[in-house]
């Protein structure tokens, strides 16, 4: 795709929103690629999500933020305008599994991730040579004082100016402080279709608990475990013949694939958060 600006707005619903947002940017000679609208009835709040080509426009993003502002303001929008020439920065954080990392790699280095990723981060020193194979810094960050060890995370991610915090399967509970810190901006797989089986070892609560789908869940961190607004989910079937073992075998392919999907999504701007749910706009 050519070189687009993408707009999300959250608002208050009234009458005249999209008339006065698609307006604007017809006042202006822009052409809209892509348009989405949602309405949350309960709270009576709306959502968009505009791309507009880039090269149909007069003037660049800097300045139609400025031009904007003044509309944004009479409806009491919250919004963000993204330019998509602008590659999203993803600090990755894996443990010792390699599957979702690898996966990710695979999806950056085949062009199908349009993203930067300026370093891997991780508490274990497994995973060094494959990630520097792809080019890429591989920082190791001891977990034995685990307070200092999350307050370095969180520098280095704001030294290489990250947008996203991925955990890749990082097996650490990050603080409080953390998730305050990045509200929006940390993205976990869990290995569970939650709310189901929150915690440690999903796979072996599923297999005791003998359900008959298994699951995993893309969504943002909060300061409470496994509770954040939820991107993406997938499941597969299982039946009472499959031992703990399959099922994590099975999970991995899930995670992979479901972190992927809410990653891409994310990076497209194409989630935007109302309470502790998404609106994903696919």
């Amino acid at each position: 795709m050519s070189r687009h600006y993408t707009l999300t707005i959250s608002c208050p619903d009234r009458a005249g929103i999209i008339a006065a947002v698609s307006g604007f940017i017809a006042q202006h000679g822009g052409f809209i690629v892509e348009a989405s609208y949602h309405t949350e009835h309960e709270e009576q709040r709306f959502f968009m999500r505009q791309e507009v080509r880039a090269d149909s426009l007069p003037f660049d993003a800097d300045e139609f933020c400025r031009r904007f502002a003044p509309l944004a303001a009479e409806f009491g929008m919250e919004w963000q305008l993204s330019d998509s020439a602008i590659k999203k920065r993803l600090v990755v954080l894996v443990s010792k599994q390699d599957h979702c990392l690898d996966d990710l790699l695979y999806r950056w280095r085949s062009g199908e991730l349009q993203v930067d990723i300026p370093c891997v981060i991780s508490n274990h020193e497994d995973l060094r040579s494959f990630v520097e194979w792809h080019g890429i810094p591989f920082i190791h960050v001891d977990m034995s004082d685990k307070s200092a060890a999350f307050e370095r995370i969180a520098a280095l991610f704001e030294e290489h100016r990250g947008d996203t915090m991925v955990l890749a399967r990082f097996m650490q509970i990050l603080p409080p402080s953390l998730c305050q810190r990045f509200p929006r901006r940390i993205i976990n797989i869990h290995h569970s279709f939650l709310p189901s089986f929150v915690g440690a070892k999903p796979y072996h609560q599923a297999h005791q608990r003998g359900v008959k789908l298994i699951g995993a869940t893309c969504h943002f961190v909060t300061d409470e475990l496994d509770a954040g607004p939820i991107i993406e989910q997938d499941t597969v079937r299982i039946d009472h013949g499959d031992t703990v073992d399959d099922l994590v075998r099975y999970g991995r392919d899930i995670e992979k694939t479901v972190l992927s999907r809410g990653l891409r999504y994310h990076i497209e701007d194409r989630v935007l958060v109302c309470g502790n749910k998404t609106i994903v706009f696919k």
